[in-house]
């Protein structure tokens, strides 16, 4: 499969008015096709089910260039997945995008198809780790969205706690970034380690929720039932 051909399959399942709609809502100034998230979801499962992951890497590669909204979404579904031999290409193209983010739809759909790398190996963290240095504000954010794993987990190896704490450090180290979805993006983490480790969470509470906007200290205490 070509990138023309899964473009024309991607704006067969466009809906009328809906690109409108779709632009307003994600803030776009690319190209919308108007294409519903299932549609899209129905797609790329055929896509990944048909194509080898080289060549998905290839179309992945292609349909992002497109800068067509849709299709920069396809292209982060089309990769994400947990077991991928020889993962090599696959995560370097991952990478490649983070500098591109700059829709928050866009960089979570491509957050999760980076997360499952960096499961798959924990040492790519050195490498998103640059990431909080940035000067640019989606790829820092992108540092904690693409990291939530380690905030979902149970019963941890002393291995992925020492990877907690070290992603919690970037969390701090953001705290003073006065930006809504860098606050937002602490928020989010703090509020799913609260299910799972309610009492790191209220440490980190207690030693930042002074400095947090007010709004990503209640999105992180959401869960807590002494908040």
């Amino acid at each position: 499969m070509d990138v023309s051909e899964a473009l024309a399959q991607l704006s067969a399942k466009a809906e009328p008015g809906r690109a409108e709609q779709m632009a307003a809502y994600h803030k776009q100034n690319r190209k919308v096709l108007g294409v519903p998230n299932p549609a899209t979801n129905e797609l790329t499962k055929a896509w990944r089910q048909s194509l080898s992951v080289a060549d998905r890497r290839d179309l992945a590669s292609a349909l992002w260039a497109t800068d067509i909204f849709e299709a920069r979404i396809a292209a982060a579904k089309l990769l994400t997945q947990a077991r991928i031999k020889e993962d090599g290409p696959v995560w370097d193209l991952l990478q490649s995008w983070v500098a591109a983010f700059d829709s928050w739809a866009i960089a979570d759909h491509a957050c999760s198809a980076i997360s499952k790398r960096l499961l798959a190996a924990p040492d790519r963290l050195d490498a998103v780790e640059t990431w909080t240095r940035s000067d640019l504000m989606w790829t820092r954010r992108a540092a904690l969205v693409a990291t939530l794993p380690w905030a979902k987990m149970n019963n941890l190896k002393p291995a992925d706690q020492e990877r907690r704490e070290r992603i919690l450090g970037w969390a701090a180290c953001y705290v003073a970034d006065r930006d809504w979805f860098i606050q937002k993006a602490i928020g989010w983490w703090l509020r799913d380690l609260s299910k799972h480790d309610a009492e790191r969470t209220r440490a980190f509470l207690a030693d930042h929720g002074g400095s947090m906007k007010n709004f990503a200290r209640k999105e992180a205490a959401k869960y807590l039932k002494d908040a």
